[in-house]
């Protein structure tokens, strides 16, 4: 007997008694946001990358692990930047001290392990100049076992650049399908279960 699979939103991917639409918003920015999502990621029931595409004006979700048409689309930007760590990283008031703005920011999406490979995978993304966050709170991504307190959601990272590009802009609306999907999570796999795997409380 042939099992049959539940409808999902074309948007977010959820199923459709959870779609999360409604709560995702349209929010404009000055910096086109650019997020290269490892193929592996993109399978994720958490797809936090693809709620922050979803919830900007001018953001692009590409999924793969190297993308050919890369170098053709950098060629159009004059500060592209890499949000990904790195010795010579910058925060974005560094960016600012030297009069710059990037306008591009692109994003890779995964594990620090699948972020790794992409960047190897593109060697154009080696050679842009890196931007870094001041992560001042502890992640909401509460079903998540991290590295430290402050490893952020994709979803995070690009709520919180974006919010010190254009200060007088609020993001906080962009983490509102994030946060609901987080509470469905926690719901679904119980209290008990919860406390006992992540150390926390609902």
């Amino acid at each position: 007997m042939a099992v049959s699979l539940r409808p999902r939103c074309e948007a977010c991917q959820r199923p459709t008694e959870r779609c999360l639409c409604p709560l995702i918003p349209h929010l404009p920015h000055r910096c086109p946001v650019l997020v290269l999502q490892h193929t592996s990621e993109s399978r994720h029931a958490l797809n936090t990358a693809r709620l922050a595409v979803l919830g900007l004006q001018q953001a692009q979700l590409w999924v793969g692990e190297s993308f050919s048409q890369l170098n053709a689309y950098l060629a159009a930007f004059r500060h592209p930047v890499l949000l990904f760590p790195g010795p010579e990283a910058q925060t974005v008031e560094q960016w600012r001290a030297a009069q710059r703005e990037p306008d591009l920011l692109i994003v890779p999406d995964g594990t620090w392990r699948k972020a790794r490979k992409i960047l190897y995978a593109n060697p154009c993304l080696q050679e842009l100049p890196r931007l870094q966050l001041n992560v001042a709170e502890a992640s909401r991504y509460r079903v998540r076992k991290a590295p430290d307190a402050q490893s952020l959601a994709s979803i995070e990272a690009i709520a919180q650049v974006l919010a010190e590009l254009q200060p007088e802009q609020s993001y906080a609306a962009l983490l509102r399908p994030f946060e609901q999907l987080i509470e469905e999570q926690i719901a679904a796999m119980g209290a008990e279960v919860y406390a006992r795997n992540y150390g926390g409380l609902t």
